[in-house]
């Protein structure tokens, strides 16, 4: 589903998903972004490097720390991104219903959070 959702915007969801959470966090760090993707510093690294090869985003280095940033044609995507994500949320609604997506999307969250303390 999140393949098909994605595919309007030129991205894999991962590279997607990326790319807004750099938009929406300008100057987000590699290691944040790992954190908050939950992969490895070093997946995220070369999800950017592609980000940046489309002219999507940008890294600086700031001291010990890489910092990302979305180019200006990265965020005209911002729109084309969230509608991709909506696409998918009602996709995956529709499919299993309204109220076990929430109960799911909520158990997981639970799970994730339980697995890092």
């Amino acid at each position: 589903m999140a393949e098909e959702a994605f595919a309007a915007t030129g991205l894999s969801p991962s590279h997607a998903f990326l790319l807004m959470s750099v938009i929406r966090q300008p100057g987000i760090s590699s290691g944040q972004a790992a954190e908050l993707m939950q992969l490895t510093p070093s997946t995220v690294t070369r999800l950017a490097g592609k980000c940046i090869e489309k002219g999507l985003m940008e890294r600086k280095t700031e001291g010990k720390f890489t910092l990302l940033f979305p180019t200006e044609a990265g965020k005209e995507r911002e729109t084309l991104l969230v509608k991709a994500w909506q696409s998918m949320s009602l996709q995956f609604q529709n499919r299993i219903g309204e109220a076990q997506a929430v109960s799911l999307t909520g158990s997981i969250a639970s799970a994730v959070d339980a697995l890092e303390a």
